[in-house]
């Protein structure tokens, strides 16, 4: 979703824009193109993969591009450091990226196996695995339900819990499908795993903590006018970013049987999609992932 994302972004050249996942660096090669001349982008990502990655493909911008491993969760203060305030758009792109998802090492997918791993960045402590063998039952299913919207997340749990140790992703797959009458793997059906690895991939990485913070730090380094854009691949992350755009959108956020306002709350955003923008068929058709990509952006007032 290249193009609607630097249409949204509304990208001008000049302008100064924050990558806050800049992955391979897809986005933020356009994101400079249509910048230039002048434009300058500071890229931010916890992979040191992807920094690596990235600082190849943008090598051609040279002083125009910074590459900076950390998380968005620190987005004003690495705003700050770097002197890269304000700025004329944010760009989140969420997710587990292709990279991650083609290096087998990571243990993102169980399509290859791979130790139960699942950190974005090696200097995060928790890993998949972890969770896996160390969670008590419930503490496990409560996980699998809130991250991965996983209404198995009971017997998967307890699956888990006979069949430890689990060491790596291909197990671990067995041991979900398994565990679930009916729920074995079909061709051209979602894994019976998918939920749970997704859960397992948001939890290890704090990701919807990491995204609030992300969302309201980008008011902080946006300047009047300036755009958010935020690319979801799942309904947690996307009702998050919706529900943050419309309370940011209104001048009052008291509940709804309250006499007279007493928040204080001003409106700080205007939403430029009408709901979210999803890819086209074409699109889809050439990268089968982006089916379930959701694009919302909004205007800093």
């Amino acid at each position: 979703m290249v193009r609607e994302t630097l249409r949204l972004l509304a990208v001008q050249p000049g302008g100064r824009y924050v990558d806050c996942t800049v992955g391979g660096g897809g986005h933020a090669e356009a994101i400079l193109e249509a910048a230039s001349p002048g434009g300058l982008l500071l890229g931010i990502d916890a992979d040191p993969g992807a920094i690596e990655t990235a600082g190849r493909r943008l090598e051609r911008f040279r002083s125009d591009a910074r590459l900076v491993e950390g998380n968005f969760r620190d987005l004003a203060a690495v705003c700050r450091d770097f002197n890269f305030v304000p700025v004329h758009g944010v760009l989140f792109d969420l997710g587990v990226s292709s990279l991650q998802l083609g290096e087998a090492t990571r243990g993102f997918s169980f399509q290859a196996e791979a130790p139960l791993d699942m950190r974005f960045g090696d200097k995060q402590a928790l890993t998949a695995a972890d969770i896996v063998n160390r969670y008590e039952e419930k503490e496990l299913a409560d996980l699998i339900w809130r991250y991965g919207e996983e209404r198995h997340s009971r017997r998967i749990a307890q699956a888990i819990i006979k069949a430890r140790p689990v060491r790596t992703t291909t197990q671990l797959a067995e041991v979900i499908a398994a565990g679930v009458p009916g729920r074995r793997h079909r061709p051209g059906r979602i894994h019976p795993a998918t939920l749970t690895f997704q859960a397992l991939r948001i939890a290890v990485n704090d990701e919807l903590e990491n995204l609030a913070q992300g969302l309201e730090q980008a008011l902080e380094v946006l300047g009047p006018g300036g755009r958010l854009a935020v690319i979801a691949f799942h309904s947690l992350e996307d009702r998050m970013v919706k529900q943050f755009i419309q309370r940011e959108a209104r001048d009052c956020i008291c509940p709804p049987r309250t006499p007279a306002c007493v928040c204080g709350h001003r409106a700080t955003l205007r939403p430029v999609s009408k709901g979210a923008l999803r890819p086209s068929p074409e699109e889809v058709n050439a990268n089968p992932r982006a089916r379930s990509a959701r694009l919302r952006a909004a205007e800093k007032l």
